[in-house]
């Protein structure tokens, strides 16, 4: 398993949601970030996920 981290911000730029998680690949990640976004009504606001190399998995502007 490999740690990703979803990070939300408003227009202002003040983080919203800041956590990190686990999943096996970077699919999964994208799955399991989508839906925690989706659940806490983020997912119109700019975020982005990031894999434990840097990667960006999963980003809204």
């Amino acid at each position: 398993m490999k740690k990703y981290v979803l990070t939300v911000f408003d227009k202002t730029g003040e983080k919203l949601l800041d956590e990190s998680f686990e999943a096996a690949n970077d699919e999964e990640a994208k799955i399991l970030g989508e839906e925690r976004l989706a659940k806490d009504g983020y997912l119109e606001y700019t975020h982005r996920c990031v894999s434990p190399e840097a990667k960006l998995v999963l980003f809204h502007r």
